[in-house]
């Protein structure tokens, strides 16, 4: 059973402080009450988009763990609100906090198309696959108002350049005829994020994400166009969705999914704080032992940074996960294989069309 306080439709159940701000600010019950007389909101509960006008768009990922070279991401911050998300700490950067602020205030990069299009016209830049997104969902809500994914889309395909997608968001299925041709190119490979096959879990750590029964069929639907997907089986959380390993696999390969990845649950930074205060309110009667078996696989923390071992853990609970996901494998993908992408056009469409001389 949730606590009273706990806050349905959001991800963090609190405002946390940002370590780089000098300054910090407490909710005071005395304020608290004075909103409840007056009736009115103690804290912003909408969310504000905020335009931002960064110079670059193309980020080089220098972390081993990651598994891509460059990342784009049209957003910061996630109206997603999945309490485990790592990119939560990059929110402080900016300085907001990474709680309720990652998932309320969403930066909008709104000439990142054209940032892109500058990059891969520069002619020092080689082809190599650029992922949206390697931090934020670039799917998430405030896509429907921008779309500034669609446009970037757009850019790779005008100049035959490789491009992966990770998302959670059956949005993707809005711009199936650019991912289309795209794939008929070689240049597309589409991951999609499945965590759970219970509505229920899936609802309180991705409150604002697509259901799993649309995930699975944006899984299909791709597959069938013809467009390669990768299931992220991410994170893996002990105690929370680790007896669902081995039915995740065979959903996400019966649908299509060509190879599937995972990370084990590591909770950086602010992130700690965050997922401890909001699985005593969410899951109250699972919170010691959920958190106990993370921190075994951390070496007794829940704050493991150490590259090799931060997304894929150690100890026994580890090994059980790791044993259960080699099954997995070795059960529903033996015979199947991501295709690589195509990097070998792009060097002809540097000026947007085929060269001719």
């Amino acid at each position: 059973m949730k606590d009273s306080n706990y806050r349905k439709g959001r991800g963090a159940q609190a405002y946390v402080p940002n370590k780089f701000s000098q300054f910090s600010h407490e909710t005071r019950d005395d304020f608290l009450e004075f909103c409840r007389i007056e009736g009115e909101e103690a804290h912003q509960v909408s969310t504000n988009y905020i335009p931002i006008f960064p110079k670059t768009i193309v980020n080089k990922v220098t972390s081993p763990d990651v598994g891509m070279g460059y990342s784009l991401n049209p957003y910061q911050g996630c109206e997603h609100g999945c309490i485990y998300c790592y990119a939560r700490n990059t929110h402080e950067f900016w300085g907001y906090g990474a709680g309720l602020d990652f998932e309320q205030r969403i930066l909008v990069k709104k000439e990142a198309p054209t940032l892109l299009e500058e990059k891969l016209k520069s002619k020092g830049w080689k082809a190599e696959t650029i992922v949206l997104s390697g931090n934020t969902d670039c799917y998430q809500p405030a896509e429907k108002k921008f779309e500034l994914t669609r446009e970037c889309l757009k850019v790779f395909l005008k100049y035959k350049h490789p491009v992966g997608i990770i998302t959670k968001n059956a949005l993707v299925l809005r711009d199936m005829d650019i991912l289309k041709e795209l794939a008929h190119e070689g240049l597309i490979a589409v991951n999609i994020s499945v965590t759970s096959l219970s509505e229920e879990t899936r609802r309180v750590l991705e409150p604002r994400t697509t259901t799993i029964k649309k995930r699975l069929e944006t899984i299909r639907l791709l597959s069938k166009n013809g467009i390669p997907v990768n299931a992220m089986l991410a994170p893996i959380i002990p105690g929370i969705n680790s007896h669902e390993i081995i039915n995740l696999a065979k959903a996400v390969s019966d649908n299509g999914a060509l190879s599937f990845g995972y990370t084990i649950v590591r909770l950086n930074g602010a992130i700690g704080q965050i997922f401890t205060d909001w699985i005593h309110k969410a899951l109250p009667h699972k919170a010691d032992k959920v958190l106990a078996q993370i921190k075994s696989c951390h070496g007794g923390t829940l704050n493991d940074s150490r590259f090799g071992m931060r997304s894929k853990g150690e100890g026994n609970i580890a090994f059980h996960i790791h044993d259960m996901l080699r099954l997995a494998r070795r059960t529903y993908f033996k015979d199947k294989e991501l295709p690589k992408l195509n990097k070998g056009l792009h060097e002809q469409y540097k000026k947007g069309q085929l060269k001719l001389f």
